[in-house]
């Protein structure tokens, strides 16, 4: 008997030590701002990844004494969209020919959205501060703030995303595949779906 008790002993100290960390959620419930209609339809999605490195540096001071150098690995994606709020408003968007075999829908070319970071896989890789910015980040009021990393890295997958034509292509290509078959679901046997330039 003695000898259960002693076994069973360790597992009852953590409740016995007075300085054990406990963690309560007193976060409030979710509150709603607000509803949005949707009139865009995301038919494309890349995956991106890059490797963001900031350099910052001092004209009189070496690196070790004032400087800092940050490896930052960013991972998101970018949409690719099209807006179908037009059909409806814009004269001439939907054509259905007098018979109702045919229907043709002029669409605006595909935009992107703007790049949305995975917390989950963005980090800093590595960080090589001097002593100074050591020293400055120790009386910060938020040291080795992130949030520039984020908004640099967003900025960067967002320009990628713009220089590679094949995203907008994916999607205006899924776009008219969805509405052929919807149409051709409505009894449309001939179906054309055109997509107006992009705006300049």
């Amino acid at each position: 008997m003695v000898a259960a008790g002693l076994v069973a002993l360790p597992s009852l100290l953590p409740s016995l030590n007075p300085f054990r960390d406990e963690t309560k959620d007193r976060s409030g419930p979710v509150l709603r701002k607000s509803l949005e209609n949707l009139s865009e339809y995301r038919a494309a999605s890349a995956n991106l990844q890059i490797v963001v490195d900031v350099e910052q540096d001092n004209e009189l001071l070496p690196a070790f004494i004032k400087g800092e150098r940050t490896l930052f690995v960013a991972a998101g994606t970018v949409d690719a969209a099209v807006d179908f709020s037009g059909l409806s408003k814009q004269k001439g968007a939907i054509k259905v020919s007098e018979d109702r075999k045919a229907v043709s829908l002029t669409l605006p070319a595909a935009t992107l959205t703007e790049a949305r970071l995975d917390p989950a896989r963005s980090r800093v890789y590595d960080r090589d501060r001097g002593l100074f910015n050591r020293v400055e980040d120790v009386f910060a009021d938020n040291p080795a703030d992130e949030q520039p990393l984020y908004e640099l890295a967003a900025r960067k997958l967002s320009e990628a995303a713009e220089a590679d034509s094949e995203l907008r292509k994916r999607a205006q290509e899924n776009t008219q595949r969805m509405l052929e078959g919807m149409m051709r679901g409505l009894g449309f046997e001939r179906v054309t779906v055109t997509f107006r330039p992009p705006s300049v």
